[in-house]
């Protein structure tokens, strides 16, 4: 806090205090002129800021602190004026301290924004420039400490301390080829980075903007004194008007000034909507100003983008498929080969899960990129094609075409000279914490919620009921979200979620407009009204509560300090109150509501309290839930391979394979889980919560008995007559696991609130 904010308090204190050492000592005309003194100190720039509203024809609260130091100066009460003019200047110094204490966050972002970058020369020096000459595709060496001066791709692997930007305190690790947002540090050895955005463009800076216009707004007296004042200012006018008329004693008018002047109002609501932005900000959702925060606290309806959103923004890879006698490890490797080299976001997930499964991967030559159709080239000699496929498909592709397309995946073909080989079919996933987010938002009090999206009407829908919103939109363009955005917004109170480019005029239309700005989408950040700095949807839910709790504390406040300063009115109308009795009772009803409001630190959030022991069970967890995942993938393929060729050579060492690593990967994971994580959930969440997860460990464990049990049974090839129960066991266990890593991604992993990052 800089020490001029405090200055006037400490001016107006002393003087408060002097004259009260003079009034002991029995010189009380000195005492006086110092009250007058300190009464007219803070009477002037009262005046200057009632007058500077009026010219902005805004009408607010202060006019009655003008009126009640001026009818003590008028009247001679001195002393309470001098007391009044403690307690406004308490009150401004509150305000200035709270208001630092909101965007002590936001600064904190702006003093750790990079100045400049190492990049690399053509002749393989290294050069340090202002950010501004960083272009994309520049060629930079982020070093030990650094800051990453803009978002690009990792050239290493790299290990980085990314709480500045999304909260989380534990140091992440990034493989080569990830990409990287700017404002996170390195925390490890000095590792290469390609820029995919100019300094403008990047994650950061998007923050650093919103950040300098929170910290530009001042902390808001709120709309809420506003409103109040509306009312308030009315009323003690003329309460303090009939005392005069009815006594003939203007003292009776000025004490009614003396106890109506609203501090309740100038501090208690701002000290309350201020404390919630702090909060936020602590959470990682930056919020442009307390008007922001008090509208999020009211809102009714939601609208949100699908991709992005509730869904990740991010394909991956859901299945790979391959052609008769194929591998599909090869099929991967030969696709994620050829697509290094692109920027796609399909590429960018191929060669994530290439590495992910540990593939061997080979510089391509001879490549060429048809912008919508593919890229082509030779890995290890062999011509290879990927993107899309023209023509008749064999009867192999047809399938995993249809199958994507009732799932609602995108298809990558991979194919040489002689067709396809294969298909990789990549997801959307939705967001493990999409549907508790959705739940804990509804018991925030939003009514109505509705998805939008540009996708297809069965993939929206999908998402709609998984993710349980209301309604889903499909096909929606730019211009009819701002339709319906504005459509919604003439019922109630709307809150717009994006993360994308064509979601900004939506944002700009809603009342709140919050933008998912850890992906790096600055154009939705630059209009919206919040911003979530880091990769989780759950930060939402956590924003709206904390602006209720915030809204109702500032409410109850302004509620609870005008009523208490009504009764004092009507006591000092009475003339049982004089001035400076009431000066004194305003004091201490002031101090009552700001603590009440300070409350506003704390609380309001529903998110289950996790103990430190069971967050590092449910990092662990999570991290293993990739492997269940490969391990799934195999159970469908050999469950395909029993549907098509039971008797084919590869068939039972195939289905070997598979029940061995459900055997040596899977069981283990759910017992282990049975014995320490759910133990460790029972608190947060009650012994009944995990029940469910335990009874379907029992049928995983059922099924992996029974496909070991046709296995013992089998000689040398699978009987015609195991086939059908063995499918059965095959298909029900793919069923089941898939279901199952769901329900505890979403019920139990997303209650982590620092997960690991992805791996």
């Amino acid at each position: 806090m800089r020490w001029r904010e405090w200055t006037p308090l400490a001016l107006l204190g002393g003087a408060l205090l002097v004259g009260a050492a003079l009034w002991l000592t029995g010189r009380r005309g000195p005492a006086d002129a110092v009250w007058a003194a300190a009464t007219l100190g803070a009477l002037v720039p009262a005046v200057g800021a009632v007058l500077r509203q009026w010219w902005r024809r805004r009408f607010g609260v202060d006019v009655i602190a003008v009126l009640a130091l001026a009818g003590a100066l008028l009247v001679g009460e001195y002393l309470a004026g001098a007391v009044i003019a403690v307690m406004v200047a308490t009150g401004r110094a509150l305000e200035a301290y709270a208001r630092g204490r909101a965007t002590r966050d936001l600064r904190a972002l702006l003093a750790r924004a990079p100045r400049q970058a190492r990049r690399r020369t053509p002749d393989g020096g290294i050069e340090v420039v202002g950010l501004d000459r960083v272009a994309v595709g520049d060629d930079l060496l982020v070093g030990p400490g650094d800051v990453v001066p803009v978002d690009g791709v990792l050239a290493a692997p790299a290990t980085l301390d990314e709480s500045v930007v999304t909260g989380e305190a534990q140091l992440v690790g990034r493989a080569a080829g990830e990409q990287v947002s700017s404002g996170v540090v390195n925390a490890g050895a000095a590792v290469g980075l390609r820029a995919t955005r100019d300094a403008a463009g990047s994650t950061y800076a998007g923050i650093v903007r919103l950040a300098r216009e929170a910290t530009a707004h001042r902390a808001p007296t709120v709309r809420l004194a506003d409103r109040y004042a509306a009312a308030f200012v009315p009323f003690t006018l003329l309460l303090a008007g009939v005392a005069w008329w009815w006594s003939g004693e203007v003292v009776r008018a000025v004490a009614v000034l003396v106890v109506a002047t609203p501090c309740p109002l100038l501090l208690a609501t701002p000290i309350a909507i201020v404390s919630g932005l702090s909060r936020a900000a602590r959470r990682g959702v930056l919020v442009r100003d307390g008007g922001a925060l008090e509208l999020l606290g009211r809102a009714r309806t939601l609208l949100v983008d699908k991709t992005g959103t509730l869904t990740a923004g991010r394909p991956r890879a859901a299945e790979t498929v391959a052609g008769p006698g194929g591998d599909r490890d090869e099929v991967l490797r030969l696709a994620a080969s050829v697509e290094q080299l692109s920027p796609h976001v399909l590429a960018v997930a191929l060669v994530r899960q290439a590495r992910e499964r540990r593939l061997r991967l080979t510089t391509p030559t001879e490549v060429t990129e048809e912008p919508g159709r593919g890229v082509s080239g030779r890995v290890d000699g062999r011509p290879v094609r990927v993107g899309q496929l023209t023509g008749d498909l064999p009867d192999w592709a047809e399938q995993a075409r249809q199958r994507a397309e009732l799932a609602g995946w995108s298809t990558v073909w991979v194919s040489d000279d002689h067709g396809p080989l294969g298909a990789v079919l990549l997801e959307d996933p939705v967001r493990p914490d999409a549907r508790r987010t959705v739940r804990r938002l509804r018991d925030a009090g939003l009514s109505r919620l509705l998805l939008l999206s540009g996708d297809r009407p069965r993939t929206a829908e999908q998402v709609a009921r998984l993710v349980g919103v209301d309604e889903a939109l499909a096909r929606c363009s730019p211009e009819q979200k701002v339709a319906r955005v504005r459509q919604e917004a003439q019922r109630a109170v709307t809150v717009m979620v994006g993360d994308g480019v064509n979601d900004a005029p939506a944002l700009a239309a809603a009342h709140v407009g919050v933008a998912m700005g850890a992906t790096g989408a600055t154009a939705s950040a630059d209009v919206a009204d919040a911003v979530i700095t880091v990769d989780r949807l759950d930060r939402l839910a956590d924003a709206v509560e904390i602006a209720r709790h915030a809204r109702r504390i500032a409410v109850q406040s302004a509620a609870v300090g005008m009523g208490l300063a009504v009764l004092a009115m009507l006591v000092a109308a009475a003339g049982r109150l004089p001035p400076v009795a009431g000066a004194f009772l305003q004091e201490g009803i002031d101090v009552l509501v700001i603590l009440n409001a300070l409350r506003a630190l704390r609380g309001g959030l529903r998110r289950p309290d996790v103990p430190p022991a069971a967050r590092a069970l449910l990092d662990r967890y999570a991290g293993q839930h990739a492997g269940v995942r490969d391990v799934l993938a195999r159970v469908r393929d050999t469950a395909d391979l029993v549907a098509t060729r039971p008797s084919a050579e590869g068939c039972l060492p195939a289905l070997r394979d598979t029940h061995r690593r459900l055997t040596d990967e899977v069981l283990p994971h759910d017992s282990a889980e049975e014995r320490q994580l759910y133990p460790a959930l029972a608190g947060p969440l009650g012994g009944e919560a995990t029940s469910t997860m335990g009874r379907e460990h029992v049928e995983i464990h059922r099924l992996v008995d029974a496909i070991g049990g046709h296995l013992a049974r089998a000689d040398g090839r699978l009987r015609p007559d195991q086939v059908p129960d063995l499918l059965a066991s095959l298909y029900g266990l793919d069923a089941v696991l898939r279901l199952h890593l769901a329900q505890e991604e979403e019920t139990y992993l997303a209650l982590d609130p620092d997960p690991p990052a992805p791996r």
